[in-house]
């Protein structure tokens, strides 16, 4: 049967090309979203195994597995570590090389890369991070759990867009771009809490030999060098040194991270000029089968083109792209599946735990006050505006998936407690607060507010009142 004529082109066949620009402007971004989103999914499925695998009858074999040793290295001077540290310590660094990434491109590209686009996310976070981190000192000052203050500072972008996704189209393109860069700014602050305040005490000659990693990685952008392999041998050089060091080892992921090129060796204009020239060879060289295979020109023409796609692409976007389905279905979960188990048994004395009320009021309530009320702070002295389509509502109830910690909160209790028994009621006590602002994030952005929010959100053209709503605090 022979296919139906195509119909004539209308007015709105015409207009097509417009929405399929704005899926090329908003393809990275789309993409990030919908592998967060899948990653959190994974990320729920593996906390669930891991909490009834250590609950179960066989739950020690759980806890036995992680303290087993493993060995690399040379038979006369091996690196030794648990299981559990190889996944913390080693692996986790490909988590932050991949943070340090997203944190490099936002601030030079992204969201990030204007002082006005970045004062509300980083504003938001600064509050975010704050807030939470004071309520979680004013229980537990001068206790035993003092020195977990910095659990509750964290938000998992995997789980926080996993919700958002689940939302579709009542949730405004802008506020899924506020909560990941605001998510960005937070691992940022992260990081340099980590590396400030949960460092060992330090070895320099092991500093020394990083601090010589890392002038090495400069000289390498300096010169220009494109190719990864040389940065990525050095950087687990680096991350040697600071495991030796008494800094965190996961630091090396982020250091490694600042010094990945984001120049390309052809530029925009070079690569269209070139691409052109080479599409014409594919077109002029067809042997007339169709079939690439049996025509050598084309094959020719193919092959240079993949060389000028891999020349224009920027080492920094090369490398963030490769790491992107690693990170969230691999490393992500791994860590999860490692670091979420805990007994439940106590569950009811440990939410009575100092330090499991801190990380709950501190991701639950200091989270959701603190992202709010900063934003206010900031669109009231007018250095930050709401994004298009979004109102005080919807931004509160991001600011509740804020509260979702959960990796990164995870990552930071094992730091500052290891294997004292206080680590278990920080763990639920952040299982439990990331359940609750998660749920209660789900249902404000659920119900967006006005009738006019909900339009926006779900795409109706906006009347010009957005301006006035955006332009003052709640």
């Amino acid at each position: 049967m022979s296919p139906p004529p195509s119909p004539s082109p209308s007015g709105a066949a015409r207009r097509a090309p417009r929405p399929r620009l704005l899926e090329r402007v908003l393809y990275p971004f789309a993409e990030f979203a919908r592998i967060g989103s899948l990653g959190g999914v994974v990320l729920l499925i593996v906390t669930a195994i891991a909490l009834a695998w250590s609950n179960s009858p066989w739950g020690d074999a759980y806890f036995h597995l992680w303290e087993k040793k493993v060995s690399i290295g040379p038979a006369a001077d091996p690196l030794t570590l648990s299981l559990h540290h190889w996944i913390n310590d080693a692996l986790m660094v490909v988590f932050f090389l991949l943070v340090g990434l997203e944190i490099k491109r936002e601030f030079l590209v992204g969201e990030l890369a204007s002082a006005r686009q970045a004062a509300l996310p980083i504003v938001a976070a600064i509050g975010g991070m704050l807030v939470p981190a004071a309520l979680y000192a004013l229980v537990n000052v001068g206790g035993e759990g003092s020195a977990g203050w910095g659990i509750p500072m964290a938000t998992d972008i995997a789980f926080a867009l996993g919700i958002l996704a689940l939302l579709g189209s009542r949730v405004p393109i802008g506020l899924k771009v506020f909560l990941a860069a605001l998510a960005i700014v937070d691992d940022l602050g992260a990081v340099l809490v980590i590396a400030i305040f949960y460092t060992a005490t330090i070895k320099w000659a092991a500093v020394i030999g990083a601090a010589a990693c890392v002038a090495l990685l400069t000289t390498l952008n300096i010169r220009r060098v494109g190719a990864l392999t040389p940065y990525l041998v050095i950087g687990v050089v680096l991350w040697y040194f600071l495991l030796r060091s008494g800094i965190h080892s996961t630091i090396a992921g982020v250091l490694l991270a600042m010094t990945i090129p984001t120049s390309s060796h052809l530029n925009a204009a070079e690569f269209s000029e070139r691409a052109r020239a080479l599409v014409d060879d594919f077109d002029r060289t067809e042997t007339g089968d169709l079939l690439v295979i049996t025509s050598k020109g084309q094959q020719e023409a193919l092959h240079r083109l993949d060389v000028a796609v891999s020349a224009v692409n920027a080492p920094l976007l090369k490398l963030e792209h490769s790491l992107h389905n690693l990170v969230s279905f691999a490393i992500m979960p791994l860590f999860a599946f490692a670091n979420a188990g805990v007994r439940l048994g106590g569950v009811g004395d440990a939410l009575l735990n100092p330090v499991a009320l801190g990380v709950m009021l501190g991701l639950v309530v200091g989270k959701s006050m603190g992202i709010t009320a900063f934003s206010a702070l900031a669109v009231r002295l007018g250095i930050a505006a709401l994004p298009a389509g979004v109102t005080w509502r919807m931004l509160h109830g991001a600011a509740w998936l804020g509260g979702i910690g959960f990796t990164m909160s995870l990552f930071i209790a094992e730091l500052a407690f290891g294997e004292a028994p206080l680590l278990d009621a920080a763990k639920i006590g952040v299982l439990v607060a990331s359940l609750v602002a998660g749920g209660v994030g789900f249902l404000l952005l659920r119900r967006p507010g006005s009738p006019r929010g909900h339009a926006v959100a779900e795409g109706a053209p906006d009347d010009g009142g957005g301006g006035e709503e955006g332009a003052s605090a709640p």
